[in-house]
This record gives C-alpha cells, structure tokens and sequence, in this order.
C-alpha cells in the first residue's frame, strides 16, 4: 500500500474513532494555499465536542508485527506544530471564529495492520 493510501486510510479510521468519541467534524483536509505559489499545508480534521476545537493531525503507519523504529506520533515534530497552529488561525480567521475561543492540536497516532484488518489508535490531545 503506497503511503499516500495509507494515509487515507489512517484518516478515516481517526473520523470513525472522532465521531465514537462524541466529537463533531467541522472540516477534513483544510488547506490553504499562498496567494499566488505552493499549498501551505493542511490540517487532516477539524473537530468539535462541547465547545472545543480540535485541529487534529493524523499520522498512520503500517504495523507489520515487527517493532518499528519510530512510531507514527514521534512523526509529528515542531516545524508540523507550527506549521498547523498557522493553518489552525488561518481556519478560525476563515470561519469568522475568534481566537479567544477554545481550540487545541490534537494528535492521532494509528499503527494498521493490513493482515488482520486492525488498528491501534492513540490519542494525544492538546499537544
């Protein structure tokens, strides 16, 4: 499975686990892009429970049984934090929603095993 599947993948499991945990989706795959050039970047789903905004970053791997290396949270690193807390604004300022209001960046961390069909999610709010 190419990455870029995967990915897919990781962010419609992390929709179904969002929308079991009582969390409205706002928004999937916001991005904005510079006035004349490259997409900025993008925010995977935007999500509400009671009056808190999520932006929410999802990172998949494919779990092979092997111990891996690296895990798929310890993918998200400061630059991608600074880089969605950006986008995060650029979406409050889109949506008319002021910056007092309650939001966070939340990380989704799914390791998927293709063989056997499951996966195990990890949620880190208000990275």
């Amino acid at each position: 499975m190419t990455s870029k599947k995967l990915g897919i993948l990781g962010e419609k499991i992390a929709e179904k686990y969002l929308k079991k945990k009582g969390y409205q989706i706002l928004d999937k795959n916001y991005s904005s892009k510079f006035v004349s050039g490259p997409q900025r970047g993008e925010i995977d789903i935007v999500a509400k429970k009671s009056d808190i905004i999520s932006f929410v970053e999802v990172k998949a791997l494919e779990d092979s049984g092997e111990p891996s290396a690296i895990s798929p949270e310890e993918k998200f690193n400061l630059q991608k934090k600074r880089k969605i807390v950006k986008m995060a604004e650029g979406w409050l300022i889109e949506k008319k929603i002021s910056f007092d209001s309650k939001w966070q960046i939340d990380v989704i961390s799914i390791k998927i095993n293709l063989g056997d069909r499951k996966a195990k999610i990890l949620y880190f709010e208000n990275v």
